[in-house]
């Protein structure tokens, strides 16, 4: 781990991580993905996946994978770090410091690992210390006032590439002006203009402040 260096050439403008609903049915699912990639600049997506068996699991991530990857974008599972080679997924984003190092193991260094939920500092630290490929912040239920100190914090201290949960798009602004790396997001999908719209949308004014360096 490392400090940003001083003099930071200019960053580049955030990119997406799209988190998908839980599946429940994955040809659907691979289809909208299929399109609202081209709509914006999506780095990665996160599947979660549903209360299914395990076999049933493994079916909807090897039926996903070709969508996203095809495009050039991580494709990732919502924990379940077992299923990542298994269903030919490019790695898992846990939650919290401890689930993340216990799944170390089955995940470096071949398959990316990233860690959210990380309610200290000491654990943001921790993580970054050991291997992680990037840190989260934010979620549905952590205030966002919390969320944009962190991630502030972050992107400061760390090399490391820095995601933030935004929960509506009047967020994504501020976050990016925070220093964010990465803009997680999941109310794409209760658009009612549809995912590819809200997609397309974001993509247009996911733009860096003329203030940041």
């Amino acid at each position: 781990m490392a400090s940003r260096p001083k003099q930071a050439e200019p960053r580049p403008a955030p990119r997406l991580y799209l988190i998908t609903p839980p599946v429940t049915d994955a040809d659907r699912l691979a289809a909208e993905l299929g399109t609202a990639l081209e709509a914006a600049d999506v780095a990665a997506v996160l599947l979660r996946l549903g209360g299914d068996d395990e076999r049933t699991q493994v079916n909807h991530i090897k039926a996903l994978a070709p969508a996203v990857q095809d495009k050039g974008v991580a494709f990732l599972l919502d924990g379940h770090p077992d299923l990542v080679a298994r269903g030919g997924a490019d790695g898992a984003h846990l939650a919290g410091i401890d689930a993340f190092s216990a799944a170390l193991e089955q995940l470096k260094p071949e398959r990316i690992a990233g860690v959210g939920d990380l309610t200290t500092r000491h654990d943001a630290m921790l993580a970054a210390e050991t291997g992680a490929d990037y840190i989260l912040f934010g979620d549905p239920d952590v205030p966002f006032a919390a969320t944009q100190e962190r991630v502030a914090w972050a992107s400061e201290l760390f090399e490391l590439p820095c995601a933030a949960f935004a929960n509506a798009a009047d967020e994504i602004t501020p976050l990016v002006a925070s220093g964010a790396d990465f803009i997680a997001l999941d109310f794409v999908w209760r658009d009612p203009r549809g995912v590819v719209a809200a997609v397309a949308d974001i993509g247009q004014h996911l733009r860096l402040p003329e203030t940041v360096p």
